[in-house]
């Protein structure tokens, strides 16, 4: 069997990374902040950090978590937005030896609980807008040390106004809600005044827990190490280099419209622009297309990494064809699948062709891309980055040959070790030969070129989010008037993907509003239905498992039949 790296980006100089260049994750971080010590790290609403200055603050909050007793090691959950605090919090947990636990703030209390219960977080920061869903989780559960963070934190006296707009004229921030726990701001005033002992930190440590369904759909934290991490900056830096040559070394702006707490946002936004010296341009709600627009006209954009509804709200926004794309020169779809429709319209508008790559929560998550100075959107996931393997596997994990559909498989310093104490799913997670198997089925040109056709997995993007059927269907078919019921994605033209949910009654007064209700108080917003139809009985196996392809496939006859 051939296992020769399969064929890298042809115009990139690089087949190989050197990851050995860093000694961990923090001082590739640390080295980032001394270099580019002047220029600005972060802007939001036109306010902004330096690098200087974010070193400072991430080294309080390291030297603080110390003198809260917390040991090497202990997990600190992060359950933010794209706020200020996000990438100071994330470099000081990091520094001082710990491991950050990413937390979407939009979880209701049951997943919350669930999270931090797995992850046994012994710390959180949470934006202060969401303390009551944190207050509702179990005290057992509860992280002993929480810092509450408010939206304008560091942003000086602009911050202080928006914060006491929304408490006190607002009044859409809860108050008296954890009364013991820490303000952001007083713990870095702290922490600067307090010791530190830099702690050793090696490469195969863990940085980050990254929660994931996998393939059985209950969540689970892959374990991200700092050799991970850094070799996936380090290819990402590899792979954005031919579009970027002539900018080398100059100071860039990266919009940084997707959350940092999903993971494609956080290596790219976040640990590969603090590595290139760039400004990250954050933008804490990317629904308010405004917002965007009136970040780009104070800090033009050369870089956009975004998902295809992203694109395509954007594309199709009044204002945006107004905006100066001059200094545009490197746009990144991933997430999901980027439609050609949006891709072609984005180029015509920007000049710029959407470069669409490819990967996983396990890989840190870049697989493969496509040629950053191509002329136009190719419709596939391209090459394996560099120091990456790929393997296309049939059932019995036999690697099938060039132009014949099998499981991707991967290979490389970015994948991960594992996931946090589950040794058996480690296990089945990995082929006989040490690649991860990704659960997505593609095919490989005589080229190299990869291309996914379908999902081994049932799972369901929306907007780039990972929804997994199970636990839809696990809070749906609590409802007292459920007797069995099946979730699947079906096509949607703003999501890419919605959530569809077969039920069958045992109420036969069920409804849609009864039901949408019922998942509002247990499912975050892109995880919940919004299509339901309701059957006598669902299709099943002869053992008698719920056939949700079966269900796919009806699915996908009838919205053809309607067209």
């Amino acid at each position: 069997m051939d296992m020769a790296p399969k064929q890298q980006l042809p115009e990139n100089p690089m087949a190989e990374i050197d990851v050995d260049a860093y000694a961990s994750l923090v001082d590739m971080l640390d080295q980032a902040c001394r270099k580019h010590g002047s220029r600005r790290a972060l802007t939001l609403m036109g306010s902004g950090i330096s690098y200087r200055e974010l070193d400072r603050q991430a080294g309080a909050i390291a030297a603080w978590l110390q003198q809260q007793g917390l040991p090497r090691g202990s997990r600190i959950a992060l359950m933010m937005p794209n706020v200020m605090p996000y990438m100071v919090t994330l470099i000081g947990v990091l520094r001082a030896g710990m491991v950050v636990v990413n937390i979407n703030p939009l979880y209701t209390e049951r997943e919350l609980e669930y999270q931090l219960r797995d992850s046994g977080a012994r710390a959180i920061f949470i934006l202060e807008n969401f303390a009551s869903t944190l207050a509702a989780v179990p005290v057992d559960v509860r992280p002993a040390c929480v810092v509450k963070v408010m939206a304008g934190d560091m942003l000086g006296w602009k911050g202080k106004a928006i914060n006491f707009s929304l408490r006190r004229i607002k009044k859409i921030i809860p108050t008296g809600i954890l009364p013991a726990a820490h303000r952001f701001d007083r713990i870095v005033s702290q922490g600067s005044r307090q010791h530190f002992d830099k702690p050793e930190i090696g490469m195969d440590d863990v940085a980050l827990l990254q929660y994931t369904g996998g393939t059985t759909g209950v969540p689970k934290g892959a374990m991200l190490t700092h050799r991970n991490l850094v070799a996936n900056v380090l290819q990402v830096e590899a792979v954005a280099q031919p579009a970027l040559g002539e900018l080398a070394g100059q100071p860039l702006t990266i919009l940084s419209a997707l959350p940092l707490y999903h993971i494609f946002a956080l290596t790219l936004c976040g640990l590969f622009a603090v590595h290139a010296g760039m400004c990250s341009v954050l933008i804490a709600n990317p629904r308010d297309l405004s917002s965007i627009l009136r970040a780009w006209r104070r800090d033009p954009i050369n870089i956009f990494p975004g998902v295809n509804t992203l694109f395509n709200s954007l594309a199709n926004s009044e204002g945006y064809a107004a905006l100066d794309f001059s200094g545009l020169r490197l746009c990144l779809g991933g997430g999901a699948a980027v439609l050609r429709p949006v891709a072609d319209r984005w180029q015509v508008l920007t000049g710029v062709p959407l470069i669409e790559g490819y990967g996983l929560s396990e890989t840190s998550p870049v697989v493969s891309a496509n040629p950053t100075n191509a002329a136009e959107f190719s419709g596939d996931i391209g090459f394996p980055v560099p120091s990456t393997e790929v393997m296309l596997l049939d059932l019995q994990e036999r690697e099938v040959a060039r132009g014949e559909p099998g499981e991707l498989a991967v290979r490389g310093p970015q994948v991960t070790p594992g996931y946090w104490q589950r040794p058996d799913e480690t296990r089945q997670a990995f082929s006989s030969l040490g690649f991860f198997k990704t659960g997505d089925i593609a095919t490989m040109s005589p080229e190299g070129r990869l291309r996914i056709i379908d999902r081994k997995k049932d799972m369901i993007l929306v907007s780039g989010f990972n929804v997994y059927p199970a636990e839809v269907e696990e809070v749906v078919s609590e409802h007292p008037g459920v007797l069995e019921c099946a979730a699947i994605g079906v096509p949607d033209d703003r999501t890419g993907e919605a959530v569809k949910i077969f039920v069958v009654r045992k109420d036969p007064g069920l409804d849609d509003r009864a039901l949408t209700a019922w998942c509002k108080e247990r499912l975050a917003a892109y995880k919940r239905p919004r299509l339901f139809e309701y059957r006598n009985e669902l299709p099943k196996s002869n053992v008698g498992k719920i056939l949700r392809r079966t269900l796919r496939d009806e699915a996908m006859a009838g919205s053809e039949s309607a067209a």
